[in-house]
């Protein structure tokens, strides 16, 4: 659409209309990180022993001298050398002590620590021992659900438009996140989160959208990258509303009670031109750009569009990518890097409770490291360029994450702030890494394929997302502290490779990005040919003049966080 990035730069890339449509698109990010990480407090899974068959004052905590004997009388030592007693095994001993057998039978109920957690989801339901892996299962469950919300709502807002397509999300989303609250067994609670993340999906990705396409090309990666700040808002917040309550319950409501409040969209966000004008609607789309410019303090035409200034952008498919060696191998490393970046970040969040130290301390701590992460890449994205950047971040924070194994194996629990600090160094390599990626990526897939191509990474990106859990619960099916230390070993091992890996792909700092499949083919190439510099029109700044902006493409975008 030449015509409308034509009138975008007349009525300013980035004026107040559009800087108030982003803020408002940048609220639900916030809530975004809400729903998709407060499965830390759903489904955290507290300190719990056996309970006293016939004894029911039994706490986790000792009340007495008798009450000791007694735990120590009726469970087994626990195997796990983090842990005193058996989680889910006690002797088969009558309770007066006449019997000294050393049989060991499953119980069928348990006594919770209530230190870090009053009560969970899982607490509630005792999803633990035999069922233990029925959390990551959940968060499993979770995160198809934004896979298939993504794909089945990115389909809905292409036919009935951006905004009903938010504004069926906010609804969808405030109903779900309710009716968790009330979920009376583990079935209804998986059901009701698949909702939850289907929704969560289509929420932020439309919002995105209309943002997105009201902006100009040059401030897309700015605009893309301040989002993510939003994001990290969310995730201190959350850490601090876990603190205030300590109840699965009231967090749940306190996250998706204000959810209400993005109803009123309707009237404060408009649709987006882009789609309309790819509807035919172009008389719509000219009175938001006469607002647009109202606001702007610009003046322009009344008609500044007309059905006969509107081309068809040339298109392709998402095979094409794999249609030659160089796209095929470029593009299964796009690929990967997404996967595992998504799956570290997601990762190292869940995996919190496993560090050591304060819980709540350390999970608000991972929401802090991500502010000087995206600082950074705001600072040296135009500066180093993306492939130096991203490497680094990758490998650093790769490593920074498998060097944990020894605080963690070899030393006491005096030497755990270098755990958590090294944990922390970690997140803050892949956090700046997934705003990266999503930059860098878009810039080396083709203009023609561009939509597909990151469509296609959003999906590697979410199937990262859905095996997070299980390598965060690595801990409790290995025992002891190298149970706690493997996830992060995983992690960082993955973005290692993914780091490395990702030296292969060009860089696209200052560079003419690809138009076309046959552009794509010979981009990155150490000595480009005249034809192919002259085709996609650079200027005198090594910038494509026809299309793009130093940072920005014409195509939107829309993965970040989701």
């Amino acid at each position: 659409m030449e015509r409308f990035k034509e009138v975008v730069n007349i009525i300013g890339e980035f004026g107040l209309y559009q800087k108030r449509i982003y803020l408002l698109i940048c609220l639900p990010s916030i809530f975004s990180a809400f729903i998709m990480l407060n499965t830390v407090f759903l489904l955290g899974i507290p300190q719990h022993r056996c309970a006293i068959p016939g004894y029911p004052n039994d706490t986790f905590a000792v009340q007495s001298p008798s009450h000791k004997a007694l735990i120590n009388r009726l469970i087994p030592p626990s195997t796990d050398e983090t842990l005193d007693y058996a989680k889910c095994e006690l002797y088969d001993r009558t309770l007066d002590g006449d019997d000294n057998s050393t049989d060991l039978k499953e119980c069928s109920d348990w006594v919770y620590d209530k230190t870090v957690f009053i009560n969970t989801f899982t607490s509630e339901q005792n999803i633990v021992c035999k069922d233990k892996l029925g959390t990551a299962n959940s968060q499993m469950i979770f995160f198809f659900g934004v896979l298939t919300g993504a794909f089945v709502l990115g389909t809905i807002s292409d036919v009935i438009g951006r905004k009903k397509t938010l504004c069926l999300s906010f609804l969808l989303l405030f109903g779900t996140t309710l009716a968790v609250s009330w979920a009376p067994d583990f079935i209804t609670f998986c059901i009701l989160r698949f909702l939850v993340g289907a929704s969560c999906a289509g929420m932020f990705m439309t919002a995105f959208v209309i943002g997105m396409e009201l902006v100009g090309p040059s401030k897309r990666v700015f605009a893309g990258i301040i989002v993510d700040f939003f994001f990290a808002i969310g995730t201190v917040l959350l850490g601090a509303i876990g603190y205030a309550f300590k109840e699965w319950k009231y967090i749940e409501i306190t996250c998706s009670a204000p959810i209400a409040m993005f109803l009123l969209y309707w009237w404060l966000v408009p649709e987006s031109p882009r789609w309309l004008i790819s509807q035919g609607r172009i008389e719509e789309a000219n009175k938001i750009i006469q607002k647009a410019a109202k606001v702007n303090k610009i003046t322009i035409p009344e008609k500044i569009l007309t059905a006969d200034s509107i081309e068809e952008p040339e298109t392709g498919r998402l095979w094409h990518l794999f249609a030659s060696r160089v796209l095929l191998v470029r593009t299964l490393i796009i690929f990967f890097n997404w996967l595992v970046v998504v799956m570290g970040y997601y990762g190292l969040s869940l995996n919190t409770g496993n560090l050591g130290g304060d819980f709540y301390v350390n999970f608000m701590v991972s929401g802090l490291v991500e502010f000087p992460a995206y600082t950074l890449c705001l600072i040296l994205l135009d500066r180093v360029g993306r492939r130096l950047l991203h490497a680094t971040c990758m490998i650093s924070g790769g490593i920074a994450c498998i060097i944990t194994i020894f605080p963690m194996l070899y030393a006491d629990e005096s030497l755990e702030p270098i755990t958590i600090t090294l944990a922390m160094l970690g997140k803050v390599g892949i956090s700046a890494a997934f705003a990266i990626i999503y930059v860098w990526s878009a810039e080396l897939f083709p203009t023609v394929v561009r939509n597909s191509g990151m469509g296609a990474s959003s999906s590697c990106a979410r199937i990262g997302g859905m095996i997070a859990p299980y390598i965060a619960d690595l801990s409790k099916v290995v025992e002891g502290n190298l149970g706690r230390a493997l996830p992060l070993v995983i992690f960082g091992g993955a973005s290692v490779v993914a780091g490395v890996m990702s030296l292969w792909l060009p860089e696209t700092k200052s560079r003419a990005l690809p138009e076309t499949i046959e552009d794509g083919k010979r981009f990155g190439k150490k000595n480009p040919s005249e034809k192919y510099e002259s085709k996609l029109g650079v200027d005198n700044k090594g910038y494509d003049s026809n299309s793009t902006a130093p940072n920005g493409t014409d195509s939107v975008y829309t993965v970040t966080k989701m």
